[in-house]
């Protein structure tokens, strides 16, 4: 071959490196370790805490909030469509997945209605993540008055942007109550977790000053989709304190050079751990800072447990590049268990039966630098005692993975577990 023949090739390929190595330091901190504390850390339930996360995330501490803990779908969509249904002024809805099903034209059906009723009803969805939805159900709701924008389509001109996508989950009614959590609006997320083909989820409803904090993560990502700046009473009103659930915050974390909020809020909670940390991801595939840091953990003698999707998770290379750090972590002493009637789609993590957080953030390096997430965070032992409660629920349905039988697996899933934790960055 020509020396002319092989200069494109090379070209492309010299390119192609130099955008990767460019990206990969764009979100590697200096330090590939997790934080490190000064002497006399404080632990989850001490007022330092939310200090502190208030402090590293920018995200502020409300008081005066309730809250409501659902879980699948037979639960969250009848709160969903209740909330949609009784909004008299505004509706605004973020959602990284809209497909098909039933609960599809359900949700689509309750927008539109209240369009017409003349409720201001805004709708903004991820390009990429909503891209089997069917085209009636958006000629329908702006047949009825609701204003429906896709956030950061591909662009020939922009498609560095492609990779980085809203995988935020919002309902916000009145700027009063607001929803978030992992569920999606699909026929996958219907039913209660009752068979492979109904996925388990956890949600969450609010009230209080806290809903601020959703309202703004919406306006965020609807402000850059439209040029629109959401104000005004009817999406933010005067918001009394409530009798409720403990000091909350809204984290909302964006792409950017260094640590995203997404980070800084998970890298201090597990390093303020004490006694019990109990994570459940939809997807997990932590870089070694944050295997470091699970572990630190474990060896301060916090009881460690991470469940994760078994057989049917949705995105197998995913599962494949966890499983690379299943050995290091059961060495240091975390245990870790794979859920097995369906496909685990919750997100939350609850740690020392006083502090818990619910929302859109899986553990992968996708959610903590690419992705804009949400996360509502409670420092309250009675919402931490549900989310635990139900995290027991689900182990008693999980397989725990066993050192001895683990290091017998092939040679085969070795190689599989290898070549996916290369690809870890982008999962």
């Amino acid at each position: 071959m020509s020396r002319a023949a092989w200069a494109w090739p090379v070209a492309l390929t010299a390119a192609g490196v130099a955008w990767y190595g460019a990206e990969s330091l764009r979100h590697r901190r200096e330090q590939g370790d997790g934080y490190e504390l000064h002497p006399g850390q404080p632990t989850v339930a001490d007022r330092e805490f939310l200090y502190a996360a208030e402090a590293l995330t920018a995200a502020p501490i409300s008081h005066g909030n309730e809250i409501e803990l659902l879980i699948n779908g037979d639960a969250i969509f009848p709160s969903f469509l209740e909330t949609i249904r009784e909004a008299e002024k505004t509706l605004n809805l973020l959602t990284y997945v809209y497909w098909k099903g039933d609960i599809a034209r359900d949700v689509a059906d309750a927008l539109c209605e209240r369009a017409r009723a003349g409720v201001e009803v805004n709708v903004l969805l991820d390009a990429v993540g909503t891209a089997k939805m069917e085209s009636v159900l958006l000629k329908d709701m702006r047949s009825a008055g609701v204003t429906v924008a896709r956030f950061r389509p591909p662009k020939p001109y922009a498609m560095k942007r492609i990779n980085h996508r809203t995988h935020r989950k919002l309902l916000i009614a009145d700027g009063k109550i607001g929803m978030t959590g992992g569920v999606g609006i699909a026929e996958e997320w219907t039913g209660d977790a009752q068979d492979p083909d109904h996925w388990r989820d956890t949600h969450v409803r609010v009230c209080g000053p806290v809903v601020r904090g959703l309202q703004g993560a919406f306006a965020e990502n609807w402000l850059e989709a439209t040029g629109d700046v959401l104000v005004g009473d009817g999406h933010l009103p005067h918001l009394d304190e409530l009798d409720g659930g403990g000091p909350m915050q809204v984290v909302r974390s964006s792409a950017g050079v260094g640590d995203t909020n997404a980070e800084a809020l998970f890298f201090l909670a597990i390093a303020c751990a004490r006694e019990r940390l109990h994570l459940t991801a939809a997807y997990f595939a932590p870089r070694p800072a944050f295997v470091k840091a699970l572990c630190d953990a474990a060896g301060r003698g916090v009881e460690v447990k991470v469940l994760v999707p078994g057989p049917h998770i949705d995105k197998e290379p995913v599962r494949i590049a966890g499983r690379a750090v299943y050995e290091e972590l059961m060495d240091c002493g975390v245990r870790v268990f794979e859920y097995q009637p369906t496909m685990l789609h919750a997100k939350s993590l609850v740690i020392d039966d006083a502090w818990a957080a619910v929302g859109s953030v899986n553990f992968d390096n996708r959610s903590f630098a690419l992705n804009d997430e949400t996360t509502l965070c409670v420092q309250s032992e009675t919402f931490a005692g549900l989310l635990d409660a139900q995290f027991a629920r689900d182990l008693e349905v999980s397989e725990e993975i066993h050192a001895g039988r683990w290091a017998e697996r092939s040679t085969g899933h070795r190689v599989l577990e290898a070549a996916a934790r290369l690809a870890r960055r982008e999962l």
